[in-house]
């Protein structure tokens, strides 16, 4: 894994230090990338803490623990959700094949909280964050 820009951003360090041992059935698993983690083995899941905050876009954008996120279905069944309105920006990829969107979004939420929200979607929705359906009228 890469370190992203704002990795050394020391709301990235309150993130990283509140991110669960597991995720379901996977492990984390330490990485050498400043504000980086990942789970499972091989990886299932990945974050990344410090990207640069999505503009207002017309993909998904889903309400999950307390955080909004914007979500990229390009490389399904692997999703690609970054969080909306919070900066630096956590990003996550998720192997839907092997756990649920869902539920790693809500068990990041406490940590991903650590940033403050300083905007949100207009339109957001909560649940499954592969429902093609859902938020697409959200900016």
């Amino acid at each position: 894994m890469e370190p992203a820009i704002s990795a050394n951003d020391p709301a990235c360090a309150e993130v990283i230090v509140r991110l669960p041992a597991s995720l379901g059935e996977q492990s984390r698993v330490w990485t050498d990338a400043q504000a980086t983690a990942a789970w499972g083995t091989p990886s299932a899941v990945r974050l990344t803490c410090g990207v640069g905050a999505p503009p207002p876009t017309d993909q998904q954008c889903v309400s999950l623990g307390g955080a909004e996120w914007i979500v990229d279905e390009s490389e399904s069944p692997n999703l690609l959700m970054t969080t909306y309105g919070r900066e630096p920006a956590v990003q996550v990829s998720v192997d839907t094949t092997t756990i649920s969107a869902d539920s790693v979004l809500e068990s990041l939420a406490g940590a991903v909280q650590q940033i403050p929200a300083t905007s949100g979607c207009a339109v957001a929705t909560t649940g499954d964050p592969t429902d093609a359906d859902a938020g697409a009228d959200a900016p």
